[in-house]
């Protein structure tokens, strides 16, 4: 007896390698008549879901190598999704192709359904820091994404991971616990920030962690770079209408445009040219 593929799987080509047939036949028009924009906005989404596992995969990597204490690595991939990040943000050019009318044509089609509600994109907030348990239930995951999403919160974040690193090379980086009041919360980020900004005063000796802290820096200004050309793009589109999730829209996503992974990488900033505490 001969072992080996299925004779339609023998000849590994292009399309059946990268499963095109099935990528080609997974946008659902629900617009009826079919609404041409529709599409659009269709494939433009699921790209983003694409990178968006793209970047997952890298941000685990990194903190892989963080744990394992492979700084220039960890970089490395960071300069990957950084890369990623800019074809996010170019890619609402493409989709503000589409004008308001254009829109309005299929938009009452594809309610509740809202960017909100993707999984994904808060798998990556919640990896990078921004870690709000109130998503397991506002942004009504399936329970597969339920799972997924619980199991990040348990997780460490990439800033724990720097944290850790940054210990083992002599830094002392204070984490109060959570019953911590506000004047020892202060007094550890205070801490926190002038023990990374020594990073910065001597590169030379910390050359690794310096390149690292500047990638998460640019990694955390592309996300914002995002979130405020997504809010002017549906400002563009809808104008201040509700969200088809039943969010307020341009309103909410305005507030998410100051939300930051690393704030204490930013503070360091005021401090440099200040003694080291």
């Amino acid at each position: 007896m001969a072992f080996g593929r299925p004779d339609h799987e023998k000849e590994l080509s292009y399309g059946s390698y990268l499963r095109v047939p099935e990528i080609l036949a997974s946008q659902h028009l629900r617009s009826d008549p079919v609404q041409h924009d529709e599409l659009l906005f269709i494939v433009i989404h699921q790209v983003y879901e694409l990178w968006f596992k793209q970047i997952l995969h890298e941000i685990d990597g990194v903190v892989k190598r963080l744990q394992d204490d492979d700084v220039l690595g960890a970089s490395r991939l960071l300069r990957r999704c950084i890369e990623i990040q800019r074809v996010l943000v170019s890619q609402i050019t493409v989709l503000e192709t589409m004008s308001p009318t254009d829109f309005l044509t299929f938009r009452d089609h594809i309610m509740p359904a809202s960017g909100f509600q993707s999984a994904q994109f808060r798998e990556i907030e919640f990896v990078s820091g921004l870690k709000d348990p109130g998503m397991l239930t506002h942004a009504r995951p399936t329970p597969e994404e339920r799972v997924r999403l619980q199991a990040r919160l348990d997780a460490p974040t990439v800033r724990d991971v720097l944290y850790e690193v940054c210990r083992r090379r002599g830094f002392d980086l204070p984490e109060p616990g959570a019953d911590a009041g506000d004047e020892a919360r202060e007094a550890a980020r205070e801490r926190r920030v002038s023990q990374l900004a020594a990073i910065y005063r001597d590169q030379a000796a910390h050359f690794d962690l310096f390149l690292l802290c500047e990638a998460l820096v640019e990694y955390d200004e592309m996300f914002t770079l995002w979130r405020l050309r997504h809010v002017q793009m549906v400002e563009r589109v809808i104008g201040w209408k509700p969200g088809t999730g039943g969010s307020s829209g341009a309103a909410y996503l305005r507030t998410t445009v100051e939300r930051r992974f690393f704030p204490d990488l930013w503070d360091l900033r005021t401090h440099l040219g200040m003694p080291v505490v």
